[in-house]
C-alpha cells in the first residue's frame, strides 16, 4: 500500500485541527484545555524548526560558499539573488495597491464598528507603535551596523540571522583564502553537520501533522469576535487574491524561466508551504524549506545555502503586499484625504525598505505597517486607531503571507539555480529512515 504524501498529512492535521478548535470554542473550559494540553505541542515543534535554523544556515552556508571555489561567483550570485528579490518584492507592493484601489473595502464603514475595533484592540496597537517607535530611534544605519555581530554566540542565542548569515559568509570566504589542505578539515565538518541538520529535518518532520493539528486549534481559539471578523471581510479578501495573484506570479516565473511544471513545484514544496501557513514564521519554516529546495526541487546546495537564509532575513513579498493594502485602506477609513498619488508611491519605495528590515517571525509586518504609514505624514493622533482596524484579521493574514514569502524565497533560488546551471531535473529525496537498517 503506498504510503500517504507528507503534505495530505499536514493537510488532515490542518483540518482537523480548525473543527477541533470551533468544537472547543463552543464548549465551557474548551479554550483552556487546547491552551494547557494541546498548544504546547505546536510551539514544542516550532522551539524544534528554530534549534536546527542556525547550524542549518551556518553549515550550508559556509559549505557552498567554500564549494564555489571562485570569490567572483559569491558576487555573481549575490547580485543576481538581491536583483531578483527587488524585483519580486516592487511587483508584489504594485500588485497590492491596484486591488485596494480598485475594490476600495474601507469605503463606508459604519463608525460604530471603527469605535468597536478600537475599544477592542487598542492596546495591541500601542505595543506594536512603541515597537516601530524603538526601531525609528535606531538611526539611518543602525540596520546596516547589526549585520556586524560584535559577539557572534549572542547573534547565535538572539538568534540574529543576518549577523549569523554575514559570519557565515565571512568564513566561508577565509576558506577559500587559505590552502586547500588547511580548509578541508573545517570544511569536511560543516558538511558533515550539513547532512546531520537535515537528517534531523526528516526526523521533525514526522511529527508536524500533529503539531499543525496542535498550532490550528490554538489559532481557532483565539478567534474570539467573529462579528469583527465579518466587517473586516472585504479587507482580508483584497490581501489573499493580492496574494493568491503573487502564488500565480511565481508559478509563471518557474514555467517560463526554468520550464518545471508549477503543479510539479506545488506537490514538491506544499508541506513547506503548509507549514509556513501554520507557523507564521519564515525563520521557522527555513529548515523545511531548505530541505525541500535542495531534495524535492532540484536546487543545488551551493545556491540554496545562501539564497534562501538571505530571502528569510530580506525577501518579505507577501508583508509588502500586506502593507500597502494595509496602509490604503487604513486611510480610505479614518484619512481619506491621504490618498494622493504621491503617497502611494511613497509606500512603495517604504514597503520595499521595511520588508527587508522586517523580521521572520509572527506579526512583524504589523511593527513595520507603522513605519510606512509614519513616512506618509500619517497624523500620530489616528495611528492606533488605524492598527486596532486591523488587528482582528492580522493573524490570519500573517499565516496566508508567510506562505508567500517562504514560496517566494523557493522561487527566487530556482531561478538563481537556472542561471547558473546548478537547477538538477531529477531530485532523489532522502527519507529518515535510509540508513535505519545498518544501525538498528
Amino acid at each position: 500500500m503506498k504510503k500517504l504524501a507528507l503534505h495530505w498529512k499536514i493537510i488532515i492535521g490542518m483540518i482537523l485541527g480548525i473543527i477541533f478548535g470551533f468544537l472547543m470554542n463552543s464548549v465551557s473550559g474548551g479554550k483552556d484545555f487546547v491552551t494547557d494540553w494541546i498548544a504546547p505541542f505546536g510551539k514544542i515543534f516550532i522551539n524544534l524548526l528554530k534549534l536546527i535554523a542556525v547550524p542549518l544556515i551556518l553549515a550550508s552556508l559556509i559549505k557552498g560558499i567554500s564549494d564555489l571555489k571562485d570569490i567572483s561567483k559569491i558576487k555573481s550570485m549575490g547580485l543576481r539573488t538581491i536583483g531578483i528579490y527587488i524585483g519580486t518584492t516592487v511587483i508584489a507592493i504594485i500588485i497590492g495597491l491596484s486591488i485596494v484601489n480598485i475594490v476600495k473595502p474601507g469605503v463606508g464603514m459604519p463608525e460604530e464598528t471603527i469605535e468597536k475595533i478600537k475599544t477592542t484592540y487598542q492596546g495591541n496597537a500601542d505595543v506594536m507603535i512603541g515597537k516601530a517607535k524603538a526601531t525609528q530611534d535606531a538611526g539611518p544605519l543602525q540596520a546596516l551596523v547589526d549585520v556586524f555581530p560584535s559577539n557572534i554566540f549572542k547573534s547565535f542565542a538572539e538568534p540574529a540571522m543576518l549577523q549569523v548569515i554575514f559570519f557565515a559568509l565571512f568564513v566561508g570566504i577565509c576558506l577559500l583564502l587559505i590552502s586547500e589542505k588547511k580548509a578541508k578539515p573545517l570544511i569536511d565538518f560543516f558538511d558533515s553537520l550539513n547532512e546531520v541538520v537535515m537528517k534531523m529535518v526528516d526526523l521533525i518532520m514526522l511529527f508536524a501533522p500533529y503539531a499543525v493539528f496542535a498550532l490550528m486549534a490554538n489559532v481557532i481559539i483565539a478567534f474570539d469576535d467573529t462579528t469583527i471578523l465579518v466587517k473586516l471581510l472585504g479587507y482580508a479578501a483584497c490581501v489573499v487574491v493580492g496574494l493568491f495573484l503573487m502564488i500565480c506570479f511565481y508559478m509563471l516565473l518557474i514555467k517560463l524561466v526554468t520550464k518545471k511544471s508549477p503543479l510539479w513545484f506545488l506537490n514538491r514544496f506544499s508541506p513547506a508551504q503548509l507549514l509556513a501557513f501554520s507557523t507564521s514564521s519564515s525563520a521557522a519554516t527555513l529548515p523545511v524549506t531548505m530541505e525541500r529546495v535542495e531534495e524535492h526541487l532540484g536546487v543545488d546546495k551551493e545556491v540554496s545555502g545562501f539564497v534562501l537564509p538571505v530571502g528569510a532575513t530580506v525577501n518579505m513579498d507577501g508583508t509588502s503586499l500586506y502593507q500597502g493594502i494595509a496602509a490604503v485602506f487604513i486611510m480610505q477609513v479614518i484619512w481619506p484625504e491621504g490618498l494622493t498619488l504621491t503617497n502611494q508611491l511613497v509606500i512603495v519605495g517604504t514597503a520595499l525598505l521595511a520588508s527587508i528590515g522586517s523580521a521572520a517571525v509572527p506579526s512583524a509586518g504589523m511593527v513595520m505597517l507603522v513605519i510606512v504609514l509614519e513616512a506618509i505624514g500619517f497624523p500620530a493622533e489616528l495611528l492606533p486607531i488605524g492598527l486596532a482596524l486591523i488587528f482582528a484579521v492580522d493573524r490570519p493574514l500573517d499565516m496566508c503571507r508567510t506562505v508567500v514569502n517562504v514560496t517566494g524565497d523557493a522561487t527566487v533560488s530556482m531561478l538563481v539555480a537556472k542561471s547558473l546551471g546548478k537547477l538538477h531535473d531529477n531530485p532523489v529525496p532522502k527519507e529518515w529512515d535510509d540508513n535505519y537498517d545498518k544501525v538498528k
